[in-house]
């Protein structure tokens, strides 16, 4: 009979793997360092492949099989979790720890109110967030660091599967003396000339620049800035105008400065803000809830009026 692979032994992969030593992993998990190296090295005879490089100076490197394995082993875990915590659940409500990505510009709009919402519904589950970029967040998805994540509908790896919560639509933000500011809305054509200030967060700069570049305008950038904040803050000043998606209900920066608003007067393609995972994962049941509970209570338009 073929020997099973002991859950015990991966969560001391897993645990090395993110430590980066066997000391640390061992501390984590509250046993010996030759607990850990020996678990780790069965959990290798077993595979018949080695899974880790151990270097003293330089702690643990994973090899290609590690890599490979990792995320694997991360969901079976997962699983024995859910499964433990769905059999001590029978009869009673949803518990235990929720792991939530969402894109950085999205999160101050969106996460604060979700999170106070569903935990009004299920308040003994523990949501944990990580805010990242695009690239960081299907990351998580795909290595099993997260189970679900917040996201722009723009460059989603075939790997990664999503529902839409909402749509949002850019608007101009100019400095109370700007030319453009005394129009109702602003063609993005006029802002041709006009000094911008770029958010240079991916997807936003190339989302914005595709807008532009379809109006037959090559942005003059005089900043650029990853802050969203920042960006404000410069526009209130002067520097220029800038388009965002987000849009806060409060019409300052921080420092209490005065920017303006403007509806972009052509028709545009709106933003798709959508609930994504990996492709084929098996949710847990507190994930599935979560799921659940922003499909059919998502965000409204006004997210987006108070809303990049």
């Amino acid at each position: 009979m073929t020997e099973r692979i002991s859950l015990r032994r991966l969560d001391y992969f897993v645990t090395a793997a993110e430590s980066g030593t066997m000391t640390a992993a061992a501390g984590r998990l509250h046993v010996s360092q030759s607990a850990v190296s020996m678990g780790i090295s069965e959990l290798e005879r077993q595979l018949g492949v080695a899974l880790v490089l151990r270097r003293k100076a330089k702690g643990l490197t994973l090899t290609e099989a590690g890599r490979l394995l990792l995320p694997e082993a991360r969901a079976l875990l997962a699983c024995s979790d859910e499964l433990r915590a769905g059999m001590a659940a029978v009869g009673r409500t949803l518990a235990g720890r929720l792991k939530v990505g969402c894109f950085t510009t999205i999160a101050p709009f969106l996460v604060p109110r979700l999170l106070e919402d569903f935990r009004a519904v299920h308040p003994d589950v523990t949501v944990d967030l990580a805010e990242g970029s695009l690239d960081e967040l299907q990351e998580l998805l795909l290595d099993g660091r997260c189970e679900l994540a917040v996201l722009y509908e723009t460059s989603i790896r075939q790997d990664i599967e999503y529902d839409v919560l909402y749509e949002a639509s850019p608007h101009v933000l100019l400095p109370p003396a700007h030319p453009l500011a005394r129009r109702d809305t602003v063609a993005l054509a006029d802002l041709a000339g006009h000094d911008m200030v770029m958010l240079d967060v991916p997807p936003s700069m190339d989302y914005f620049t595709g807008l532009l570049a379809g109006a037959g305008v090559d942005p003059a950038i005089r900043h650029r800035t990853a802050s969203f904040e920042m960006v404000r803050s410069l526009v209130a000043r002067g520097a220029g105008y800038s388009l965002l998606i987000q849009r806060p209900r409060v019409g300052v920066s921080y420092e209490g400065l005065p920017v303006e608003v403007r509806p972009i007067g052509d028709p545009v393609v709106p933003m798709r803000v959508v609930l994504a995972r990996a492709a084929g994962a098996r949710l847990t049941r507190r994930a599935a809830a979560f799921a659940h509970f922003c499909r059919t209570d998502p965000p409204r338009e006004e997210a987006n009026a108070a809303s990049e």
